[in-house]
């Protein structure tokens, strides 16, 4: 898990890539939560979190960039 911080000082690509990663594992963990038993099932949520900061901070570099 990554805090914003950290998200924060990452070029717009390694955000993009961070994002698409993490949108990969979210999938991975909602498909196996389905067909077996996860292991940590906080998982989800804690991925879920990670993607909603990642775009919370490409959305405030867009915003900066439009103004």
């Amino acid at each position: 898990m990554t805090k914003a911080t950290e998200l924060r000082e990452m070029s717009d690509e390694q955000l993009e890539f961070s994002l698409i990663e993490a949108q990969d594992q979210w999938f991975r963990l909602r498909v196996q939560s389905t067909t077996e038993k996860l292991d940590v099932p906080s998982n989800i949520q804690k991925t879920r979190r990670e993607i909603a900061r990642i775009k919370t901070v490409l959305r405030e570099r867009a915003l900066a960039a439009g103004k």
